[in-house]
């Protein structure tokens, strides 16, 4: 399986805002490349080169999307990106060359672990990274991707170095 690359800076910079959202869920996309042995082949892994944190939109009207028949859901345990977000933070990145790679976001005094409603609105495309953040403080961070099954399985994270250049921050 492919692994995500991420800089401790930006580590802390999702940890930071995630803990500031506590006890809603909070979210943001993953901007960077994917890269491949030779042009054409397999993906060979990612690796982030931004964060943009985007506004918890989700809405009791969103009901339906979560599928599981409950009523009693609100930001402190569902997330939702609202499309415009999305797209305007995708143009932004194909303008400096990049691309949405995934999606962050927390699980406020729970496991780092999907929930049915994060893989029900889960895009095979994308890397899952899931924050734990207990009484405020994050916990653990794991990354997922959705298999052929459309399953979760765990995604390795690998820490590198950080670099001398600043990770962007779209607004």
């Amino acid at each position: 399986m492919t692994a995500l690359h991420l800089e401790a800076e930006h580590r802390r910079a999702i940890a930071q805002e995630l803990t500031a959202c506590y006890p809603r869920e909070g979210c943001g996309l993953l901007l960077g490349r994917r890269t491949f042995a030779v042009e054409g082949t397999e993906e060979t892994g990612r690796t982030v080169t931004g964060i943009v944190p985007v506004a918890n939109a989700w809405e009791p009207s969103l009901l339906d999307y979560a599928e599981d028949g409950e009523q009693d859901h609100s930001q402190r345990d569902r997330y939702w990106i609202d499309p415009a977000d999305l797209l305007k933070v995708q143009r932004q990145a194909r303008e400096q060359g990049l691309e949405i790679i995934g999606v962050y976001h927390s699980h406020p005094d729970h496991e780092a672990v999907p929930s049915e409603c994060d893989r029900t609105l889960a895009w095979p495309v994308y890397s899952y990274v899931i924050v734990s953040v207990v009484q405020g403080e994050v916990i653990d961070l794991k990354s997922w991707r959705l298999d052929e099954r459309n399953q979760f399985r765990p995604e390795p994270v690998k820490m590198i170095g950080s670099s001398t250049n600043k990770a962007p921050f779209l607004s």
